[in-house]
């Protein structure tokens, strides 16, 4: 099968050392278009490195790792940007830019150097600010807003890239409940628009809820990888997290939460 036939973002056996000390080994997933897919584990587990490291934001010492079958880390930079938006986890704003033009940016990689913005983009810009309740706020500065409502400005701009394939590192993290699930919801409504959407999660009954996939990290490599049934199991998460969890159904939906901490298994 040629490269350009192959629909998917692949890391296969990923290691990544920073500092000197090994964070990842061996870690394989691949990220579907139209899927959801969740990293989670414990602190320190190297979600968030995992992600960079398809960023080429940190270096890799050993693996592949490939979209729509070619090497992601050879793609220049404008290329690699086109093919996967990041989200990053509370990410400083310096620049003293409106929320709209900030979303703005995300079209940049679309554009040749000093292109202005078509009807078409912009027609992009608005439609992802309406879908992150950012538009009412179009006009107000960035610098001026709480960390909640950076968050889904930055969303936005990862949106505003219309990339097939979708990074997002904690997204829900500072946000309130409603917009919490807000952003949820926004994941599952871009992976149904064809986007494959790889997330770092720590609220596991979103990671039930909302994410076709799951791969488990501890201690630097996967402990388990499937359907949130298979990988959410008592005995995975007391090894991986240390915790019991209670489980119940409410309108068929499953949830669940840690309530009390264990030794590990």
């Amino acid at each position: 099968m040629s490269g350009a036939n192959v629909k998917s973002l692949d890391v296969n056996g990923l290691g990544v050392s920073l500092g000197g000390n090994r964070i990842l080994h061996d870690v394989s997933f691949s990220v579907k278009p139209g899927q959801v897919m969740g990293l989670i584990g414990p602190n320190g587990a190297g979600k968030s490195t995992a992600l960079k490291a398809i960023l080429d934001i940190v270096p890799v010492d050993d693996g592949a790792i490939t979209v729509d079958g070619s090497d992601i880390h050879v793609m220049n930079p404008k290329a690699r940007a086109k093919r996967v938006a990041y989200v990053p986890q509370g990410a400083p704003v310096h620049w003293p830019l409106t929320v709209e033009r900030v979303v703005e940016l995300g079209r940049t990689p679309h554009l040749t150097p000093w292109q202005q913005l078509t009807p078409c983009d912009r027609a992009i810009v608005k439609d992802v600010m309406q879908t992150t309740d950012c538009w009412s706020m179009r006009d107000r500065i960035v610098t001026t807003l709480s960390g909640g409502e950076r968050s889904r400005v930055l969303l936005a701009r990862a949106m505003a890239v219309d990339a097939p394939y979708l990074l997002a590192d904690e997204p829900t993290a500072s946000l309130d409940p409603l917009h919490q699930l807000q952003v949820m919801d926004i994941m599952r409504t871009v992976a149904r628009a064809g986007v494959g959407v790889l997330i770092v999660v720590h609220d596991l009954s979103f990671a039930l809820r909302y994410c076709d996939q799951l791969v488990l990290l501890a201690g630097g490599g996967v402990l388990a990888s499937g359907q949130p049934d298979d990988v959410l199991t008592d005995t995975n998460l007391q090894a991986a997290f240390h915790v019991g969890v209670t489980r119940w159904t409410d309108g068929g939906e499953q949830f669940l939460a840690p309530h009390r901490a264990m030794g590990p298994s």
